[in-house]
């Protein structure tokens, strides 16, 4: 059984309710970051679910040179900040060196490792070392029993406050595919293990100059998710994504998220193990 972590106010792990983690791609302006805090908060609240709200400060794996990448870690955590103390909500961000995750690490609940740096053992230190929950994303050339390699690095610096999570794996070229057989695999590991719905749904570089992706496959792929049990779900969300500065083609429209939720927490209850 996944033991539980600690973050913010509430609890997340096996047995708990599936907590969600949303928000932006990348932080594009204050005011696009302060309304999606606000908004998906609202129907978090609503559902009676944790809320984590998401967005990254500097993209650094975008797939041309000239693709946006974010305001910088200045201005990046102090939008986060603004988020954290205005809503009251936990924040989480990418990092992707170990001096970005020892700043981030004084203002985030969350550090996050992106999937292609899933390996990288000093920068897994460096964020253990903050003290702060770490979330690594499984690569997608990773399979998902690999991950306790990632898990072991993690422990070895004293943390236990681990998250793990699936985000599809390589499959020829510009796909993915998510094998439902991760999650237990990974829970084995005794950490929450979350579903990236909306990165699973990625066509990596299938624009040429940018990624592409078929946002239309993440509801059904979050609802198996949920039928093989997951302690949590990560999703980007935008008010127009086709206007999105990074990852528009796979992220959530706003207005669809709550439907999307509620079917998806209707099989999460459907699907809890008999006492």
């Amino acid at each position: 059984m996944a033991q539980l972590v600690e973050i913010g106010s509430f609890k997340v792990g096996q047995g708990q309710r599936p907590f969600l983690i949303a928000g932006p791609c990348v932080i594009e302006s204050e005011q696009l970051v302060m309304d999606t805090a606000g908004y998906v908060a609202d129907i978090a609240k609503s559902l009676g679910i944790p809320y984590i709200f998401k967005s990254s400060f500097d993209k650094a794996n975008r797939t041309s040179i000239a693709s946006f990448r974010g305001p910088g870690i200045d201005k990046g955590l102090a939008v986060l900040k603004k988020v954290k103390d205005q809503f009251a909500l936990p924040v989480l961000t990418d990092v992707h060196t170990e001096e970005q995750a020892t700043e981030a690490g004084k203002v985030v609940d969350v550090l996050q490792i992106p999937a292609f740096l899933c390996r990288q053992t000093d920068l897994l230190i460096a964020a253990a070392k903050t003290g702060k929950v770490v979330n690594v994303k499984k690569g997608q050339f990773l399979s998902p029993i690999e991950m306790g390699n990632a898990v072991k690095k993690v422990e070895e610096c004293g943390s236990h406050r681990l998250l793990l999570t699936e985000r599809g794996s390589s499959f020829g070229y510009n796909n993915l595919v998510v094998d439902m057989r991760s999650f237990p695999l990974m829970r084995s590991f005794g950490y929450p293990v979350v579903f990236d719905a909306t990165h699973s749904v990625q066509l990596p570089g299938g624009g040429g100059t940018k990624s592409s992706g078929q946002r239309e496959f993440v509801e059904p792929l979050a609802c198996a998710a949920a039928g093989a049990g997951v302690d949590g779900f990560f999703m980007e969300v935008h008010p127009n994504p086709d206007e999105a500065l990074s990852d528009g083609p796979n992220m959530v429209p706003l207005h669809q998220l709550k439907s999307l939720l509620e079917r998806v927490l209707r099989i999460c209850d459907a699907a809890k193990p008999r006492s």
